[in-house]
């Protein structure tokens, strides 16, 4: 698939489940490899598509960053998709980036919703999904993690291009957490995620590579462009 063509594919993806689901639960990744399919989404709410009566629910967020820091990722979530979206701010639920207890809350806000329909994720050049880097467990739930350096030297460019200015920690939601989503929707784009996303489609199932794991789940849709599929995509 050309690269530009990611955003409208998996809009498509996600507006069928939003037309069949108009007060449905949506799990959101952050980053760059989702943004296109965010902005895809405005042209169909402008001709039709409620939004507004969604639910949104974050992977993850940063330790350390306040609401106010535009490099949170509540301010993502709040700016690239609720707002365009028009769904107000008592829909929108984050990790609040501060320790244990609120990573175990987040686990019964998600649950108070009735758990999400479906969630949209990336994967990182390690293969990690969230913010699961290899070796998280597979029945891990949300809960702060370290970071591995690759991790952050990929998101640098959201901290000014200086990999030591992103933080260390993280709060996110666990492997099982992401797995007890409905329908799962995995989007990636680059030669720089060709071999972590061959690794998780048609390679062990194992922690080691975190997004293999989705494998288990029964209902998995991945949008991703040639370069990202690597041999496969051609």
């Amino acid at each position: 698939m050309q690269p530009d063509l990611i955003g409208p594919e998996a809009a498509a993806t996600v507006a069928a489940f939003v037309s069949e689901n108009p007060d449905g639960v949506l799990g959101v990744a952050t980053g760059s490899s989702p943004r296109a399919l965010y902005a895809a989404l405005v042209p169909l709410r402008e001709r039709g598509l409620v939004t507004d009566r969604l639910t949104l629910v974050a992977l993850d967020e940063y330790v350390g960053l306040t609401a106010g820091d535009p490099r949170s990722y509540v301010a993502y979530v709040r700016d690239h998709i609720a707002r365009p979206l028009g769904i107000p701010a008592t829909r929108v639920l984050v990790p609040v980036g501060t320790g244990a207890a609120d990573a175990a809350r987040y686990e019964d806000r998600i649950a108070a919703v009735g758990g999400v329909g479906l969630q949209i994720v990336g994967i990182g050049r390690n293969g990690h999904i969230g913010f699961n880097e290899p070796g998280s467990g597979a029945d891990s739930r949300t809960r702060v993690v370290t970071l591995d350096p690759s991790t952050r030297e990929a998101n640098a460019a959201f901290f000014g291009g200086r990999s030591e200015a992103v933080p260390t920690q993280a709060i996110t939601q666990g492997i099982a957490t992401i797995l007890d989503a409905r329908a799962i929707l995995v989007v990636a784009r680059g030669a720089a995620k060709a071999a972590a996303l061959t690794a998780a489609l048609y390679g062990d199932v194992t922690t080691d590579v975190p997004a293999s794991l989705l494998q288990r789940h029964p209902a998995v849709t991945v949008v991703a462009d040639a370069a990202a599929l690597g041999r496969f995509g051609s």
